[in-house]
Formats: structure tokens, sequence, C-alpha cells
């Protein structure tokens, strides 16, 4: 391997790990409720709330670093969250009080806001063009590993005494391994020129492309920046529909009811019929392998067949996999102990469409439509939008399981489906193999979604 694929990979690997904390931010506290039921009775609201506090976080942490990170550098955001997760990991972990643990888990939310954008951005802007959809998979990738991460710790102190502390508290771990990681990385060439920092950039480009024309890439990337004479940023009316089409995923990739099976998996499956806290624990490990196994094929084929042929086969699948999972509990009485095989075989199909699709690609979209000098700004939108759709359907599912049924909520998810299909069809452009600066010019031309 030469010198430089080796410092790409590791660039990306390290960013990437970013993912890692906010998928076991969201994984852990799915078997960590089951006995934090056991400390503290907690009622329907209040378990939404304390599901749905860490995502009030990722709002904010999401909304108040874009700027940051326009200014200070995606580096420096990313250590930053390193660190904030490590102490939120330790306050979630010593909480004596549902009202403290929130609090925690508001606190480590900020981290996760803040590194679902920083990392992905870190990475789109790293990456050559025609990797790509393979690198910024790899934060996707993180996501799920960092899920896988948590089932396991969740299955292994489900026989400890203070169970979901320890659960919390493993948090540290991978929050200490980013932090190191990054202290080794420079900062993305894109930002260094965004900043006149030119030599800096040469460095940085050669450093993890090996021989290019730097002169070449940094002049692409000036004639890029949107300014009036007097140096001064100019909103346009073409940048209207980045954030639309940032936006829009953002919603499909939420709204399809995602989080309702990585929170609530466990829940589901007592639900099912899984009688005891462990068993359920055991049945949801498989949709954290699953997941991981088949972010895979995203990081395999995205900058192969491309991004848009991926998203209309993992909603297809989603959408049918929701109707089989409505379907289960409508008819519960007629399958009897079989629905709880059903909810396991539906879930799993579900699991396996999404994260070859919505999920990695969703990520890679809102890291490459938007152009250089609001890429910040416009990801942390993306972000906040994320977490607001995230909070919306996280903090509503109990409620809906209890006042209209499971059936009737895995279908209402179904109908968004079928919106969103509609959306990737005439609004999403493809982007495989597109430079990010084409991009730009590609919306300031006026090319349409659907011919780029």
């Amino acid at each position: 391997m030469k010198k430089n694929d080796f410092w790409l990979f590791f660039t990306a690997l390290m960013a990437a790990l970013g993912g890692l904390l906010s998928g076991y931010d969201t994984g852990v506290i799915s078997g960590a409720l089951l006995y934090i039921n056991q400390t503290w009775s907690l009622s329907d609201f209040q378990q939404g709330f304390l599901v749905s506090s860490v995502l009030i976080g990722a709002l904010l942490g999401a909304a108040s670093n874009g700027k940051l990170a326009d200014i200070f550098g995606r580096k420096t955001i990313i250590i930053a969250t390193a660190v904030m997760f490590f102490i939120g990991s330790i306050f979630c972990a010593v909480a004596q009080s549902p009202a403290q643990l929130i609090a925690a888990r508001m606190f480590t939310g900020f981290a996760v806001g803040a590194v679902n954008f920083a990392a992905p951005l870190y990475l789109s802007e790293v990456s050559p063009k025609e990797k790509r959809g393979m690198f910024v998979s790899l934060f996707q990738l993180a996501i799920t590993a960092g899920i896988l991460f948590s089932y396991l710790v969740n299955s292994f102190f489900s026989h400890f005494e203070y169970t979901w502390r320890l659960m919390l508290l493993a948090g540290v771990a991978p929050a200490a391994v980013l932090f190191v990681g990054m202290l080794f990385l420079n900062d993305t060439p894109r930002w260094l020129v965004l900043k006149g920092r030119d030599f800096e950039a040469k460095n940085a480009f050669i450093k993890i492309q090996g021989e290019i024309d730097t002169d070449y890439e940094i002049s692409e990337i000036k004639k890029s920046f949107n300014t009036d004479k007097g140096g001064k940023f100019q909103f346009k009316k073409w940048l209207i529909m980045p954030f639309v089409v940032g936006i829009g995923i953002m919603f499909a990739q939420i709204c399809t009811g995602v989080n309702t099976i990585i929170y609530y998996a466990p829940t589901i499956f007592q639900l099912a019929g899984f009688d005891s806290n462990q068993t359920a624990i055991y049945a949801t490990s498989l949709i954290g392998i699953v997941n991981f196994l088949m972010t895979f094929v995203a990081i395999a084929y995205s900058d192969k067949i491309g991004r848009k042929p991926l998203l209309y086969i993992g909603l297809t699948g989603v959408m049918f996999s929701l109707i089989i999972m409505g379907c289960v509990f409508a008819f519960a009485p007629q399958l009897g102990s079989l629905v709880k095989w059903f909810a396991v075989g539906s879930l799993l199909f579900y699991i396996v469409c999404f994260a070859f699709s919505l999920g990695p690609v969703g990520m890679t979209l809102i890291s490459e439509v938007f152009p250089l000098q609001v890429r910040g700004v416009g990801m942390s939108i993306c972000m906040v939008s994320n977490f607001v759709f995230n909070f919306i359907i996280t903090f509503s599912f109990p409620v809906m399981l209890k006042n209209i049924g499971a059936a009737h909520t895995f279908w209402l998810f179904v109908i968004i489906c079928v919106i969103c299909l509609f959306f990737v069809y005439f609004l999403v452009p493809e982007t495989k193999g597109i430079a990010l600066e084409k991009i730009e010019e590609n919306w300031k031309n006026g090319v349409k979604a659907r011919d780029f």
C-alpha cells in the first residue's frame, strides 16, 4: 500500500469513528431503558422524553456548530465532540434521578449532534470524487458498528448489578479512541483553502492523495467561491435546491421509522411475545449485526451503481417490511406464538433495506450537495432537521403504540415511504462520480436534479 493510500484510509477511519459515538448513544438506550424502568417506574411520557432527550441536545449541537466548523475547522469540532461525549457518558452513569439522567443525555446529545455533521463533512472534503461515496459511507458503517457495540455491551452488562449505569458508562471507550486518533490528522484541504492557507492545503492534498496537481485542485476550489466584488458571500436563489434535497433526504431517513426500531426494538419484541428483558436484548442484537453487515453493501456499490438506485431499492424494501410488521400485529390473535418470529423477521428485513440505502446514502448526499462556502452551515441545518424529525418520531412512538396500536403505527410509516419514493425520483440528483465543485456548478446553471 502506498503511503498516501495509508493516510487516506487512516484519515477516513478516524473521522468515521465519530459515527461510533452517535451509534453507541443511539443503541445503548434501547437495552438500558428496560433496567432504568426497574430503578424508576417511568410513565409512557417519561420514557419517550428520556429516550428523545438526547435529540434535544443533538439539535442544539447541530445548530450551533455549523458556523463554528466553518470558522475553526472540521477537525477541531470533531475533537471537541469526543471530549464532550466522554464527560457526558460519566454524567449519565452517575445520575441519581430521572431529571439528572435526562440532563446528562441532553449534554451527550450535544456532542452527537455536532459529530453527525462534522464527521461526514470532513470525510466528503478529504475523499477523491471516485471514492467519495465509499468513504462517507464509512461514517454510517461506524454508526452501525456503534449500535452493534451498544447491543453487545447491553447483553454483557445485563447480568451485572449496576446494569444500566455500566451500559451508559461504556461510551467513554469510543470517545477516547476518537480523541486520540484525530490528534494525528490535518484539517481538510478545502477548508484550508477557504481560510487562505494554501500551503497547508497543498501538503494535506499530497498526504492523502499523493501526486496530484495541487495548484489545479486549489484553483478549482477557489473558482467555486460565491462572492461579490467586495469578497463577501452572497445567498443566491439556486442555493434553495441543495437545502430542499438535504432536508428532504433527512426526512426520508428518519420519518420512515428507523429509530423507532433502533431505540425501541426490545420493547417491540416484548410486545410481540418475548417475555424476559435479556431475551429481548439478545433478539435486538441480531438487528445490530445485520445493520452493521449490510452497510458494506453501500460501501461497495454507492460509487458503482449510484446513490439513487440504492435509495429506490432500499425504500421499497423498507415499505414492504413495514406493511408486514403492521399485519403481524393486526392479526396477532390468529398468528399466536408465531407473532414474535414474524416480528423478528420483518424488523430484520427492514434493517437490511435501510442499512444499504437511506442510512449511508442519506449522509453521503448531504455532504455533497452544498457549495463549499455554506457546506458547514448547510449540513448543520440538515442535521438540525434530522434531529427535529427524530425527536418527533421517537417521542411520539410510545404514545402512538398506546393510542392507535402497533399495526396502524407501522402502516403510517408506509404512507411516508411512498411519499419519499416520489421525492427521490423527482428532486434528488445522482452525484456518483461528480466532483463537489461540478455539483455546485450544476446547481448554479439551473440543471434539474434528474439531469445531473
